[in-house]
């Protein structure tokens, strides 16, 4: 996207709203403007009137005249940055809404393509910098451009021959912050990237703080982090010193302009074709004139910081959906919430071939069914596959003889419940993670689910029981207490088809038994689709199928399989007969 699109895109959506407020912002730019404009003109009388004709008439006048032109700048520059400052907010909002509503909202296999961290560092560090030039370099551009022309008023009144001399900084200044700003643009995405690469960093360390202490790598990760650290301080020192490189080249042209202006004035004055208040006066225009020029040389390089954040974060926020409900798509009616795979394909990246390869099952309605197979044998896609969290490649998914193709996606997803063995939590009370499936539930419905899952008895020892705050990912709780919470909110959902990932894999012995209680309760009358290494879990499944190299290669009841399968008997054998 290019530069002008950009802008345009970035006015529309964010910034056309605002349009009043940054139109009185300006306004109030131009008392800025005619403020500082005035005290500089305000010596021209006040050297001739009081310090050469001694009229004293002036003499409380003019300074009081001057203190009136700083209140009125300070007062309006207050002003005008106060309402930009809430514009400001306004827009990162904004834009932060609309990325996360799109990373909320985006396909599994978006999120799963990146690091969190770096999303993370784009809602932050990139917001910051598009909000920067939206805001800032706005409120900039009208006060220093009108102050500038209040200035060169000034100056020319006085003097059109020294005003000549003296403008001759700006365009040098404009060709030093071009030049800057095309090395800015080149600095500001290598930052985002360390900063991303940081925040990336910490959530890891921060999520596996006690597998550092355990393998005792605390100095390993200390030097990583320093690592980290360093990297980002040399990018954001390389931003620094590109700003400030401004300085130095706007200090020299400043004092050659200077020096020419006295050596060219002294001349002037000693011909008398100007007066020396003329003089003091152009000297102090121009002078106030140093800031707006060095300001609006260097707005140039916030523009290229906000425009490379900017198409950072524009691409996300516009990433189009694959997975999504077709116009005509229907709500889906369940009848007996049959499942059936027709000849389906499916693989994460087209380059790495199918994961699932040409497959056709069927699961019955109200009845548990069993895949079992290797680690990366397809099991997990195929679960992955019915919500849509994927679509195939090829081959079709009915439930009730309904393409999901063809239902809306909310619809379909409300059937559906999904059990892992990556137990999600949020941190917050145990409450409000059961009542996450269904907002509308009451106290009464929670605590039916938490006894039918074996939670409520550990709940009810806790300290505030229910309303209980559990960490982030539910670090208070055992696996255990945290699986039995995620079966909770699964039987609360209330929905026809259930799919257990590994329900059982975090659990000990005695544990397991509660839990298999609590799923039977679960899948009793459901169409259950079961994942599990452990066959004890799964011997008493309406149907088992034995998934290979993403190929079905057999399907039956526990006690056909042991004859005729010879994987499935390995299975069984390794677990239950050793």
């Amino acid at each position: 996207m290019n530069r002008v699109n950009i802008f345009k895109r970035l006015y529309k959506d964010y910034s056309k709203k605002y349009l009043n407020k940054i139109i009185l912002s300006a306004l109030l730019s131009i008392l800025v403007a005619a403020s500082t404009s005035s005290i500089a003109w305000l010596l021209d009388p006040a050297i001739k009137k009081i310090f050469i004709e001694k009229d004293q008439s002036l003499l409380l006048i003019i300074p009081l005249s001057i203190i009136l032109a700083f209140a009125v700048k300070g007062i309006s520059l207050y002003a005008a940055r106060a309402i930009m400052i809430s514009v400001a907010e306004e827009i990162k909002k904004t834009l932060q809404v609309h990325m996360l509503g799109s990373l909320i909202n985006s396909d599994t296999q978006i999120i799963d393509q990146k690091h969190s961290g770096k999303f993370i560092s784009n809602v932050t560090y990139d917001v910051s910098h598009i909000t920067n030039l939206l805001s800032n370099a706005v409120l900039n551009l009208f006060k220093d451009s009108l102050t500038l022309i209040g200035l060169l008023f000034v100056m020319f009144y006085q003097n059109w021959k020294l005003s000549l001399i003296a403008i001759i900084m700006i365009p040098l200044a404009s060709i030093s912050a071009r030049t800057l700003g095309k090395r800015m643009n080149k600095v500001a995405t290598e930052a985002q990237e360390k900063s991303g690469f940081l925040t990336t960093y910490l959530v890891e360390l921060f999520k596996n703080h006690k597998l550092t202490k355990i393998f005792q790598k605390e100095k390993f990760e200390m030097s990583r982090a320093e690592n980290h650290l360093h990297e980002l301080k040399e990018k954001t020192k390389k931003i620094a010193l590109v700003m400030v490189r401004l300085t130095p080249i706007m200090e020299v042209l400043t004092g050659i302009m200077i020096a020419i202006l006295i050596f060219y004035s002294g001349k002037l004055i000693l011909k008398n074709e100007i007066d020396v208040n003329n003089f003091f006066s152009f000297l102090a225009a121009m002078m106030l004139a140093y800031q707006p020029v060095r300001t609006l040389a260097s707005l140039n390089v916030i523009v290229n910081q906000g425009l490379s954040a900017a198409n950072r974060i524009l691409p996300i926020i516009d990433a189009k959906n694959k997975i999504y409900s077709l116009p005509e798509a229907k709500e889906i009616k369940i009848s007996d919430a049959k499942i059936n795979f027709n000849n389906v394909e499916f693989a994460y990246e087209a380059k790495e071939g199918n994961v699932l390869k040409n497959i056709s099952l069927e699961f019955k309605g109200g009845k548990m069914t069993s895949l079992v197979g290797h680690s990366g044998s397809g099991k997990s896609t195929i679960l992955n596959l019915i919500p849509r969290f994927y679509d195939t490649g090829s081959g079709e998914i009915k439930i009730d003889n309904q393409s999901i193709n063809k239902i809306k996606l909310e619809s379909l997803r409300k059937q559906i419940s999904l059990v892992s063995q990556e137990t999600t939590l949020f941190d917050d009370t145990i409450k409000n993670n059961i009542k996450y499936a269904n907002s509308e539930s009451s106290d009464e419905e929670i605590i039916e689910v938490a006894k039918l899952s074996h939670c409520h008895d550990f709940i009810e020892n806790l300290p505030n029981k229910y309303d209980t705050l559990i960490g982030e990912d539910g670090v208070r709780l055992s696996g255990g207490e945290k699986q039995r919470i995620s079966i909770a909110r699964a039987m609360l959902k209330k929905s026809p088809i259930i799919l257990l990932d590994e329900a059982t894999s975090s659990l000990d012995a005695e544990t397991e038994k509660k839990i298999q209680d609590a799923l039977n309760i679960l899948t009793s009358n459901k169409t259950s689709i079961v994942i599990a290494h452990r066959l004890s879990t799964i011997l008493n499944s309406d149907n088992i199928y034995v998934i290979q190299s993403g190929n079905v290669v057999d399907f039956g009841k526990h006690e056909e399989l042991l004859v005729k399968s010879k994987i499935y008997k390995n299975f069984y054998e390794k677990q239950i007969q050793k």
